[in-house]
């Protein structure tokens, strides 16, 4: 990302995280990261934290914001001495980074929509490769030679020639064929000489580095992010497990990456409607408040705001929390049969099923397969499965109709007993909630059917 345009009398067509807090008269501050556009230095992806630094070459995104901080309090007249922080997706690790520096006029941090750990979100889901983010590299993998204002990447950008990114793929064949496109490439290299979560990936990680938060930190994101999900859950969690005395709270709506910082009226993700102005809700009696307290109140911990404010996907409104995971949750086994049966008790008999899985025909994450193409397939969370469910690939398992409603509140995890004959193998488990039949459909996208 740029901060462009650059010039005293020159500004971005949108300055801090929504129209409510410029009104509060906030000094807004935006900066190039080091080695990006006009910043000076090296760029590298998820600088790895330095815990104890001994020189001046030691360098991370903690102290370069300690920096940025220190000279800011002092030469910005009209500051209040108050900081706070903000940032969404890569700025939103910037931010979740930079509550490591843990100076002294740093008050309030909010990463939102963040990455924690890059072999867990955005470029890898869990460790597996995100195919449509093979067109990205440039953005990512390719250094600058001196000062920029615009994008210096581009001659690198893929022409696919095609709009069917799966077929792109399948066309590519082994990775060393990528390098036709990606020979000098830093990023793309580093990623396939890592294809493990070995130390390259884990120093790059921040989680194990929140031993000690000075700040208030909120964490936000969204239930639909196809990018980073992982990030804001795993962040909260860690600040939570490591700071039981830290003020830290977390937010997760109903939205796809980062869409809670602008407001589009009727709130959907795909053809699932949720209501109207959402975002204003968040971005008014959320981010607002947390803000307004700490930068501009007394800056207690008695913010007026939950532990944790979580969106109810199914019931469609907001909940709040003074725990998260809330322990009203009961742990609930769901056992596989070998009749395509999903249910609440053990199968009295032993079973199993199989499949035939081709390398060369592998199921495909979207329908809409234009999505592919580059960056994220925003959509793919909340499509219809029946795409993947029909294929004969993939093993679908389902409870009987439910007589009441069940709401999950925190981590699902999934304990497979496999035998192949492959040498390796990934599996991805889907837990869906499929529609009644009667449910109405979205009202602004009537032929799009709920199901």
């Amino acid at each position: 990302y740029s901060i462009a345009p650059y010039g005293e009398d020159k500004f971005p067509a949108k300055l801090g995280p929504s129209e409510l807090m410029m009104k509060e008269g906030y000094i807004v501050v935006m900066q190039d990261v080091r080695g990006r556009y006009k910043s000076e230095g090296t760029f590298t992806n998820m600088t790895p934290v330095i815990d104890n630094k001994k020189a001046k070459t030691d360098v991370d995104e903690g102290s370069d914001t300690y920096d940025t901080i220190d000279w800011l309090v002092k030469n910005i007249p009209n500051n209040n001495g108050r900081i706070g922080q903000w940032g969404i997706s890569y700025p939103g690790f910037y931010t979740a980074a930079g509550i490591l520096s843990n100076h002294p006029a740093l008050k309030a941090s909010s990463p939102q929509a963040p990455i924690s750990d890059f072999f867990f979100d955005d470029f890898h889901h869990n460790g597996s490769f995100l195919q449509s983010y093979f067109f990205t590299f440039p953005v990512f993998g390719v250094q600058k030679t001196g000062p920029e204002t615009m994008a210096w990447y581009g001659k690198q950008t893929i022409k696919p020639n095609t709009r069917d990114g799966y077929q792109f793929a399948l066309d590519l064949g082994p990775l060393t064929n990528a390098d036709k496109y990606y020979k000098d490439n830093f990023f793309w290299q580093e990623t396939v000489n890592h294809p493990n979560y070995d130390d390259f990936w884990q120093k790059r990680g921040l989680l194990k580095h929140y031993s000690t938060i000075k700040p208030a930190v909120m964490v936000v994101g969204g239930w639909y992010d196809a990018e980073d999900l992982s990030g804001p859950l795993n962040i909260y969690k860690s600040i939570e497990k490591k700071n039981p005395n830290a003020y830290n709270t977390i937010v997760m709506g109903p939205f796809g990456h980062g869409r809670w910082s602008r407001e589009t009226g009727h709130t959907m993700h795909s053809n699932v409607y949720f209501g109207d102005s959402i975002a204003t809700f968040y971005q008014k009696n959320i981010e607002a408040k947390f803000f307004n307290h700490f930068l501009k109140g007394n800056g207690d911990k008695n913010t007026g705001l939950p532990e944790a404010y979580m969106y109810d996907t199914g019931k469609k409104g907001w909940e709040t929390f003074d725990k998260w995971p809330t322990e009203k949750a009961a742990k609930q086994k769901l056992y596989l049969a070998a009749d395509g049966k999903l249910s609440m008790t053990a199968p009295s008999t032993a079973g199993s099923m199989n499949y035939i899985s081709d390398p060369l025909k592998p199921v495909p994450y979207t329908e809409d397969l234009t999505t592919t193409l580059g960056f994220t397939p925003h959509n793919y969370m909340s499509e219809d499965q029946r795409f993947a469910g029909r294929r004969p690939d993939v093993l679908v398992y389902q409870t009987d109709i439910l007589d009441n409603d069940i709401t999950l509140g925190g981590e699902i995890m999934s304990h497979l007993k496999i035998s192949t004959t492959g040498t390796d193998a990934d599996f991805i488990v889907k837990l869906i909630d499929v529609y009644p039949v009667d449910e109405p459909n979205n009202p602004y996208m009537p032929n799009k059917n709920i199901i």
